[in-house]
């Protein structure tokens, strides 16, 4: 050992790296052989992980780590939790947030009904902005770049009463920002969304009853304004019902291809098959057997009338109406309730079967999945709903209603359904499209909806759970941290992100989070001033992240490491253990 080289224990040197900046611990290890020997010890560093991260050690190390020291490293300098910009060009609450796939450039959406582009250069600067007020817009409130970065999707609420619906989307060019068309949306939370460079999905809601409506989803050519009048640019995707003031929102589209090579496996017996390293354990299910046992795939979540000696639900439905047609029977229920089981009845007769085999079997497929919030009990949106879109769909050439159908399918019937029990309030897929991310306020156990106009009261603790779209299960555990306080009626959409090895979301409480992907802990609170709507990554970058407030500003977020390397002023050692380390010296 060095003749003037302190002793130093293992707590201390836990402590030195907790508590200076890397590159100061570094230094230390310089001159000092003992700190050399301490990060070549790789059961050191897996117990100080697993202690100071608070994981399981059922968990294992993440498969694309080479040691324990490495991982330690990479949770600790590449965060993005330093605030190195601020952005203030908004002047009222900013809510959504997006970055073209290069990563160059990003858009946000604001209540002061601009769309603004930035540039991602070494320091962010504003590059254009869009007024959308003069097309009776109220706000913009979500932006999303087509795959070549060439047009950008716009979404707003139009200007109207309290109760309005209405909303519009906008398409801009990213080559001279001009106003390319315009497409109603309706309800305007549908928001929209790409389903290739040159087509786009929205919607629009049809009134049958009171609580009973139909969804239409549209494909629209991005040129509407241009394109030859004897050329379709638009086309009907599906046409659904909802019951119970039920509408589809949220629309998203998840592609298929990459399923089979996925930048990170969640399920842990997926990464042991793949990587045949070492046992790992799953957490996804509460027992091996339940996980091992093959499971049939599930049905849609439709709610059905108990069958009475065995008389199938839907034809004791249709001898249920027959009675009361014929007086043989008084109706004990209320309008509402009459209403939801007629629509049921109805749809039952009328709807378009699901398509077969909804998981895709070839790697290679061009299958893509709709995805969208929905429900079945209440207003508030509880479930997910999954459709999926054939190759021959992508296209608005054809029938300008869609696809021919028999007289009596005049509902599409989804391919899959999610329950999740509660309020949901933000979707996110991860960059391969192999998980769906779903934040949701959940409702009390065993509670039960009698009126459809009345749902639960929701949590203030938000729910984060992770979806494996190959499987249609549930994998890991909730992610939980974040917080919101809204009731349901004012409901409001947290936007989140995902990258390759994070996940970060919004929140009422005045933060943005990051959690780790792979061992499910919080790593960082970002903090605002207000309400945290939006976050995003940087699709090439994962170590830059952007938050929007209602604070009317955007927070640039970078790692430690990233600041350094920007030559970023580093934070200060802490006074007592510098003394400590001085006087150890002397």
């Amino acid at each position: 050992m060095d003749a003037g080289c302190p002793r130093l224990p293992d707590t201390v040197l836990f402590e030195i790296f907790l508590y200076l900046d890397h590159a100061d611990v570094l230094s230390v290890g310089l001159v000092c052989q003992q700190w050399r020997a301490v990060a070549r010890d790789e059961f050191l560093w897996k117990e100080l992980f697993y202690r100071y991260y608070r994981v399981s050690r059922d968990v294992p190390r993440h498969p694309g780590a080479v040691s324990w020291y490495d991982e330690f490293q990479r949770l600790y300098d590449t965060i993005p939790c330093v605030e190195v910009q601020a952005l203030k060009e908004h002047n009222d609450q900013v809510l959504h947030l997006s970055f073209s796939h290069s990563g160059c450039l990003f858009a946000s959406c604001s209540k002061d009904c601009t769309v603004k582009i930035w540039s991602n250069d070494l320091d962010i600067s504003l590059q254009h902005s869009s007024n959308m007020r003069p097309y009776n817009w109220s706000y913009t409130q979500f932006s999303q770049f087509n795959s070549d970065d060439s047009l950008l999707l716009v979404s707003g609420v139009f200007v109207g009463p309290h109760n309005s619906s209405s909303g519009e989307i906008a398409v801009i060019s990213m080559e001279n920002f001009t106003l390319l068309s315009r497409v109603r949306n309706k309800p305007y939370d549908v928001f929209g969304c790409w389903l290739n460079e040159t087509n786009l999905i929205s919607g629009n809601l049809h009134r049958i009853g009171r609580i009973t409506s139909c969804s239409v989803l549209w494909l629209n050519n991005a040129f509407q304004g241009i394109e030859s009048e004897n050329v379709n640019v638009v086309k009907r995707l599906f046409k659904i019902q909802n019951l119970n003031a039920s509408t589809i929102r949220t629309v998203m589209v998840a592609d298929c291809s990459r399923y089979d090579s996925p930048d990170l496996l969640l399920d842990y017996e997926e990464q042991l098959a793949a990587s045949s390293t070492c046992p790992v354990f799953d957490l996804g299910s509460d027992s091996e057997e339940e996980e091992a046992k093959p499971k049939p795939p599930p049905e849609p979540a439709v709610q059905e009338l108990p069958d009475a000696g065995g008389v199938p639900a839907e034809h004791g439905l249709q001898q249920f109406f027959d009675d009361i047609m014929e007086g043989r029977v008084r109706p004990a229920l209320t309008e509402t309730e009459l209403e939801t089981k007629v629509a049921e009845l109805f749809v039952r007769n009328r709807t378009k079967p699901p398509e077969p085999n909804l998981l895709p079997t070839d790697s290679n497929s061009k299958t893509k999945y709709l995805i969208f919030t929905t429900g079945c009990l209440t207003y508030s949106p509880h479930q997910i709903g999954i459709k999926r879109i054939l190759p021959h769909q992508m296209t608005t050439a054809g029938p300008v209603l869609g696809e021919e159908r028999r007289s009596d399918e005049f509902f599409d019937s989804l391919d899959h359904v999610i329950d999740i029990h509660g309020h949901i309030i933000g979707m996110g897929l991860s960059p391969d499209h192999r998980y769906l991310y779903v934040n949701s306020r959940a409702w009390p156990r065993d509670c039960v909806i009698s009126d459809p106009m009345q749902p639960p009261p929701i949590a203030e603790e938000i729910d984060l759970h992770v979806f494996d779209l190959k499987t249609m299960k549930e994998v890991k555990r909730a992610l939980r941290a974040h917080r919101a306080y809204t009731p349901n009626e004012e409901c409001f959409f947290i936007f989140l992100d995902v990258s390759r090895d994070f996940v970060a979301s919004g929140a009422e409480d005045r933060h943005g989070y990051i959690w780790d992907r792979h061992y499910n802990i919080c790593l960082a609170k970002l903090q605002h001033d207000n309400v945290v709507n939006s976050v995003a990554f940087s699709p090439v970058e994962q170590e830059l992240l952007l938050t929007a407030s209602d604070d009317t500003t955007i927070k640039v977020w970078r790692s430690p490491r990233a600041v350094r390397i920007r030559q970023a002023r580093r934070p200060r050692p802490r006074k007592l253990l510098f003394s400590w380390l001085m006087n150890q010296k002397s």
